[in-house]
Order: C-alpha cells, then sequence, then structure tokens
C-alpha cells in the first residue's frame, strides 16, 4: 500500500506565527492500491486543528470529515496536480524530479513534487515507510534556500550530483521553532531546510546518534526549473525498532 498526506495551509498571517510565516496542517491521508484499482481517502485528526485554530471548512471534493471516500480512480483532487503527459515539456519535468518514464507513477510524482498549485494552499507529501530493520529513505526539494545568506546560495549552485549533506538541529526557527537544517558536510554552508513533515522523525533517528541520518544531493535543476525545485536531496536514516513514522494524532484517519 502507498499513502501520502494533504496539507494544508492557513494563508492568514497570525499573532503566533513571526518572520511572515503561516500554519501548515496535515488534514487528510491518501491510501492506495494502484494495481489494484482501489483508492481510499479519509481526514485525519490534524483537520480537527486546522479547523479550530484557522477555521479551516472541509474540501469541496470531500464534503464530510466523517466520511471514507472510496474510488477505483485517483480522486480529481490529487490528478489535478499532475501534469499532463501529452505536454511538450512532460519529459523535461521528469527530469527535474529525476524519474524515468517507468517510474513515474502519479504517487512518484506527487511524493516528490508535493503537488503545488498557484490556485489553492495544498501540499502533498509521502508517508515515511520504516523497513523491518528501521531504515527508511525520501527524496525531496530542499526548502527556504532562497533565504540563506549570498555566499550559502553561492555555494548551493555550486552543488553536485552525490554530494554529501550534513543534517543538524536548529532550535530557534522563527517559521517551526525547532527546524532540520542542511549544510554542505566539508565547508559548512548552511543551504537550506528539510520539509516540516519530516521534523518529528528526523530528530527521533538523531536522538539515536548523529551516524543515523544521512543526505545527498540527487541533482541541481538550474533555472529556468522553479526556485522550488532546485535542489533534490535524498535522506537516508535509521529509527528505533518498533517505531512508526508518522504515527502522531495529527496523522491518524478519523474515519478508518
Amino acid at each position: 500500500m502507498k499513502t501520502l498526506f494533504l496539507a494544508w495551509q492557513d494563508k492568514r498571517l497570525r499573532a503566533d506565527h513571526v518572520d511572515g510565516t503561516r500554519a501548515w496542517f496535515p488534514i487528510g491521508r491518501l491510501d492506495a492500491e494502484p494495481k489494484d484499482f482501489h483508492y481510499r481517502f479519509a481526514y485525519t485528526r490534524g483537520v480537527l486543528q486546522a479547523k479550530d485554530k484557522a477555521g479551516f471548512q472541509p474540501l469541496d471534493a470531500f464534503p464530510k470529515f466523517d466520511t471514507l471516500y472510496e474510488s477505483s480512480e485517483l480522486f480529481p483532487l490529487f490528478q489535478n496536480r499532475l501534469i499532463s503527459t501529452k505536454r511538450e515539456d512532460y519529459a523535461e519535468y521528469l527530469q527535474r524530479l529525476s524519474l524515468t518514464p517507468e517510474r513515474a507513477d502519479p504517487f512518484e510524482i506527487l511524493a516528490i513534487s508535493g503537488g503545488g498549485r498557484q490556485t489553492d494552499n495544498l501540499e502533498v507529501f509521502p508517508k515515511i515507510q520504516a523497513r523491518r530493520d528501521g531504515s527508511f529513505s525520501c527524496r525531496f526539494f530542499l526548502h527556504g534556500w532562497r533565504h540563506v545568506n549570498a555566499p550559502s546560495q553561492d555555494r548551493l549552485n555550486a552543488l553536485r550530483p552525490g554530494e554529501p549533506l550534513q543534517v543538524s538541529v536548529e532550535l530557534n526557527n522563527p517559521a517551526t521553532g525547532v527546524a532540520v537544517q542542511l549544510e554542505t558536510a566539508n565547508d559548512y554552508f548552511m543551504v537550506g531546510w528539510a520539509p516540516r513533515y519530516l521534523i518529528h522523525d528526523v530528530l527521533q533517528a538523531i536522538a539515536g546518534g548523529p551516524s543515523n541520518m544521512i543526505a545527498r544531493v540527487v541533482q541541481l535543476n538550474p533555472p529556468p526549473a522553479p526556485h522550488n525545485q532546485r535542489v533534490l536531496v535524498e535522506l537516508e536514516g535509521r529509527l528505533t525498532a518498533g517505531y512508526e513514522p508518522m504515527s502522531s494524532d495529527e496523522f491518524l484517519p478519523l474515519r478508518s
């Protein structure tokens, strides 16, 4: 089974969020058995936080919080976040995601791209799947690199595929409080951050020892690639045996 989470951002600036940031909430979960053409969507308990703290209302595509939605096709809300395979730049798009046509199923594309659209404030991210020995891996585009200083941006533009990155914890990030930052391993330029949804599980892995977490550059996508797809990173870690990633209350379905 494959799982994607759906996150919603409160676009309003609030007093408890500084530096122009806005709160994100995981609100839904999409489970799929693509080979069996079976898809299920349910709101997660995070939607209750979004409702209470930010006035979130059900999405038009899924109008009831307490309903389990099932379909033999990928729901339009997710399908519409994929670009058409008929577009002239489709092959170039897959190349930016480091995907081949053979690997480019909708879930892989959404897991890496995030499925963002300018017309709404939703984002898709994958559930981290730990193997039996606790190891896991995931790929994501580097966040926040445009907010680092000029020397770090220059260093970022010189990154090479396979280059190692050091993973460290930032304790006073103005947007999230605790954050996971990435810096070059040899000369210590801080080049950006891991996505917010990884923070809790990365902290769990690092608590078991710094060697439990490594990262590397998959590829650099220079302009005219979109700025939010500039640096593709692969993160590998090891969690305590028996620990289930993304299992806190906000990720649990309201209806299963």
